[in-house]
């Protein structure tokens, strides 16, 4: 086997334990042993255990972040973008559950505030711009983008969260309800929102 094709195994195996045990549960020894390989050459890598963690994290996060910049960045009406945005994650936690699983656990040391949540700020400043853009063109202020685009990346992961292990409805069934109570909420704004209760 070449460097890279052991590291690229490496990456795989640690994958898979780090998914069911976390990086604290997983040890290099479980890690060699799975690749028929000596600790050693986990080291030689990754220098250590968290060396080949923060690799399989920023594998991950580097896969889902480019599908989900894609759906965003294809000249496309907003709601065409929510849409894409909401399967691309689906499709992400189905074709690719092992990584979600690390991606919501562990934050390796390269990332203490956590992967996901890195993730999410990186596509809520593009879920931002494209919100800010469409307040603007209907007389909202521009500024509300950046909180409208909080609540829309924050409803998408935890529903995305919850389908991970429900695995029901199918993912364009769960995509279209995501888009639909997002959309037709955002297509009933209201300029000024006002509370109902006195609480």
């Amino acid at each position: 086997m070449t460097g890279p094709q052991r590291r690229s195994q490496l990456i795989e195996i640690g994958r898979g334990l780090f998914a069911i045990r976390g990086l604290d549960g997983t040890t290099i020894e479980e890690i060699a042993a799975a690749a028929g390989v000596s600790k050693p050459v986990i080291y030689e890598h990754f220098g250590s255990k968290e060396g080949l963690y923060t690799q399989v994290v920023e594998y991950e996060f580097r896969i889902l972040l480019a599908a989900i910049n894609d759906a965003l960045t294809d000249e496309a009406k907003p709601r065409v973008q929510v849409e894409r945005a909401a399967l691309a994650l689906l499709t992400y936690i189905e074709d690719r559950t092992d990584g979600f699983r690390i991606l919501m656990r562990d934050a390796p040391p390269s990332q203490p505030e956590g992967a996901f949540s890195t993730l999410l700020s990186h596509v809520t400043a593009r879920v931002e711009h494209i919100l800010s853009d469409e307040f603007a063109r209907r007389g909202f202020s521009a500024a509300d983008g950046a909180m409208y685009a909080q609540m829309l990346v924050g409803m998408v992961a935890m529903t995305g969260q919850w389908w991970q292990d429900s695995r029901t409805p199918d993912k364009r069934e769960v995509a279209a309800h995501l888009v639909n109570l997002a959309w037709n909420g955002l297509t009933g704004l209201q300029k000024e929102p006002e509370l109902r209760s006195d609480a």
